[in-house]
């Protein structure tokens, strides 16, 4: 196994707007997140991942960019971005910039020239079609709601866009396109950051005949994703970005990549391909609702989830890479989704960390997971601002389904779950603030904060320091082979790491219940030492049967 920097680190997911306002406009900023470096070094971080801090007219919160080389007004200028990246780099962090190329905003100005006309030499940036029969050109739904296509009068055509009516697709099937992207990302990447996370890394490449989807039950639009999801060139426009500009740096990479199957991510991870170093995929998080309609929840089991980290360990082992991850800035808190926000939440948020950290792979932290905290339940859809959310409340609220009902997926699946703002302290905002915050704080905050977690040594900041650090001196946590161990047991998650002669046994309770472990006769040790645990432990205590407490967890060294 080759050795690479970003196969050690941990990497923290910074999202600007909910981070730190440094100004009293409510709205975190570069100065905020500079002045809380400090606290992200005393984690033990290695990488800050930063969300879009282009400019932007934020109809979806920065990932619709109206100039990829300026900086959006509320988080600062070109001056704060470069020193932010020099104190990230004086403390020995990287920093990974998020890179949005499937689209722009529609104020960009490539768009504005490409729909004045339709010989514009800038058309062909976009995906333009006329309509069919007097409709859109196909029935494709757009991922936040209603129709993937947009009309416009000026030109008498629609443009494609499968978010917002103002993100257009950009057409990568233009050479020119890709020119003007690959000269964009080396103008940063000589600014000296050091990688990026790339937005819905699969979606570049349409088939080019734009055929009809399928329309789901209950449903008014057709599912596009078999048609914009690792389409024909998909790869091929990947390796040119690669050969053209990744490959003269180092850095890394890490792709968006929903609807991506196994055997479909071992190629873009694949080494011998040249494309990205990881991808995220969705089967973790798909994992609780309808594989399509996110909003329609479903039972899961734990089984399902072993099988799913044992699967993509196994398929990626030989020549890839995973990411393990939980939760982001487009997911529900991992704390309320797959662990006990209300009893257990300290314990659950340790245990589910010792999860991620001892999984091969390279974990990422989304603020505020690394002091629990948990998902928000506002009364009333004015509260929320998530574009997705909205219009999933006006589509259902106008098909007549009742507003608890709305409301009840809303406070399980809403994007805001993670966009509420850092709780740093019991102060009023929470202390993110010392104006109006854009969007209202969690009303829990002054219980769950990071003043309150600096201050008890048995916090979860505190065992996530130490899960850190336990990383950072132990490559098998990052480089150990993997064995899955109670494969059926739908309590306990177990696992042997080994590398050399090293070996690791993680034990993890999932249930709130008190659960037996039974250590299978085949696992033999003279001596063992216990590295980390969410619960005081007798050293003496046999461990090939143990009385596991609701989601306690456990990782010893074996000998």
């Amino acid at each position: 196994m080759e050795r690479k920097w970003w196969k050690e680190a941990v990497i923290y997911q910074i999202y600007p707007r909910s981070f730190k306002d440094s100004n009293g406009d409510g709205i975190g900023d570069l100065q905020g997140i500079i002045q809380k470096l400090d606290y992200i070094k005393n984690l033990g971080i290695d990488i800050i991942w930063l969300c879009p801090v282009y400019k932007s007219p934020n109809d979806d919160n920065g990932y619709d960019i109206s100039s990829y080389q300026d900086i959006m007004d509320e988080f600062g200028t070109m001056k704060d971005i470069e020193k932010l990246l020099a104190e990230i780099h004086r403390r020995d962090i990287k920093l990974l910039m998020d890179l949005v190329v499937n689209h722009t905003s529609d104020e960009h100005p490539w768009f504005i020239e490409s729909r004045s006309s339709q010989d514009n030499p800038y058309r062909d940036f976009y995906i333009w079609r006329k309509s069919k029969n007097g409709s859109p050109p196909n029935n494709w739904g757009s991922i936040f709601g209603g129709s993937a296509w947009e009309y416009d009068k000026t030109t008498d055509e629609y443009y494609l866009h499968l978010f917002s009516k103002k993100q257009p697709d950009l057409n990568w099937e233009n050479p020119q396109v890709r020119e003007k992207i690959y000269q964009m990302i080396k103008w940063w990447l000589d600014k000296g950051i050091d990688g990026f996370r790339i937005d819905t890394a699969n979606n570049f490449s349409k088939a080019p005949d734009l055929p009809d989807g399928k329309i789901i039950k209950g449903y008014k639009y057709g599912d596009g994703s078999p048609y914009f999801l690792n389409g024909p060139h998909i790869h091929e426009y990947l390796q040119e970005m690669n050969k053209k500009v990744f490959s003269k740096y180092d850095i890394m990479t890490v792709g968006e990549a929903p609807g991506t199957t196994l055997e479909l991510a071992a190629q873009y991870v694949n080494w011998d391909r040249h494309e990205l170093d990881m991808v995220f995929h969705f089967e973790l998080m798909d994992l609780d609702h309808h594989p399509i309609i996110k909003w329609q929840s479903r039972e899961w089991k734990l089984s399902e989830l072993k099988r799913i980290f044992t699967k993509w360990y196994e398929g990626l082992k030989e020549k890839g890479w995973n990411s393990l991850y939980m939760n982001n800035h487009d997911q529900p808190r991992m704390v309320s989704r797959f662990g006990d926000g209300k009893k257990y939440r300290i314990e659950s948020a340790k245990m589910l960390a010792t999860l991620l950290h001892t999984l091969p792979g390279t974990p990422y932290i989304y603020q505020g997971e690394e002091f629990g905290m948990i998902n928000v339940a506002f009364d009333n859809i004015e509260d929320y601002r998530d574009i997705e959310t909205i219009n999933f409340y006006r589509e259902k609220t106008k098909e007549g389904l009742p507003k608890e009902k709305t409301m009840e997926a809303i406070h399980r699946t809403s994007r805001d779950n993670a966009r509420t703002p850092m709780q740093w302290d019991d102060s009023p905002n929470a202390g993110f603030t010392a104006g109006t915050p854009w969007i209202k704080v969690n009303p829990n905050y002054r219980k769950i904060n990071v003043a309150k977690d600096l201050k008890d040594s048995n916090s979860i900041f505190y065992y996530y320091q130490k899960l850190i650090q336990l990383r950072k001196e132990n490559l098998i946590m990052a480089y150990g082979d993997y064995r899955l161990i109670l494969e059926d047991n739908e309590h306990i998650y177990s696992y042997l790491r080994s590398l050399g002669q090293e070996r690791l046994l993680i034990i993890l309770n999932f249930s709130a219940d008190q659960t037996i472990f039974n250590l299978p006769t085949n696992i033999n040790y003279q001596e063992k030492k216990l590295l980390i645990s969410n619960y005081h432990i007798e050293e003496k205590e046999d461990i090939k049967r143990i009385y596991l407490r609701p989601y306690e967890a456990r990782v010893y060294q074996l000998y």
